[in-house]
């Protein structure tokens, strides 16, 4: 990935989860901004979101961004100057969860290894 387009995703993904939690503070209280993937031409973007909470949550986000996604390119093209602002295109990012399903998995696997220890030393 050339560097430009490192900086460019820094920097929106900077910028909009500022804008987001500024302007939208108590709807995107919840929401976490995990990075940002801009097109090699800059005009999209993909912005992957994590969201703290149960489905119901996650669904309200998704409302959320989708709502407001044209006043937060706005607001961003405000404090960014770019020859072209990307289109935002919001992707929920499930890697944090699957990671901490998979950490639950790993310590309730050595739980049960442990205890399989202590009944063999019995």
């Amino acid at each position: 990935m050339p560097k430009r387009t490192v900086r460019v995703n820094e920097l929106l993904h900077r910028e909009i989860s500022e804008v987001l939690h500024t302007r939208y503070q108590a709807e995107s209280v919840a929401i976490t901004i995990t990075s940002v993937n801009t097109a090699p031409d800059l005009r999209q973007a993909q912005v992957f979101y994590s969201v703290i909470g149960d489905d119901e949550k996650k669904r309200k986000a998704r409302s959320l961004l989708t709502r407001i996604r044209s006043d937060l390119r706005q607001q961003v093209g405000r404090r960014i100057v770019l020859k072209y602002l990307p289109e935002l295109h919001f992707r929920e990012d499930r890697g944090l969860a699957q990671g901490s399903s998979l950490l639950a998995l790993m310590d309730e696997l050595e739980i049960q290894d442990e205890a399989g220890e202590r009944g063999e030393k019995d």
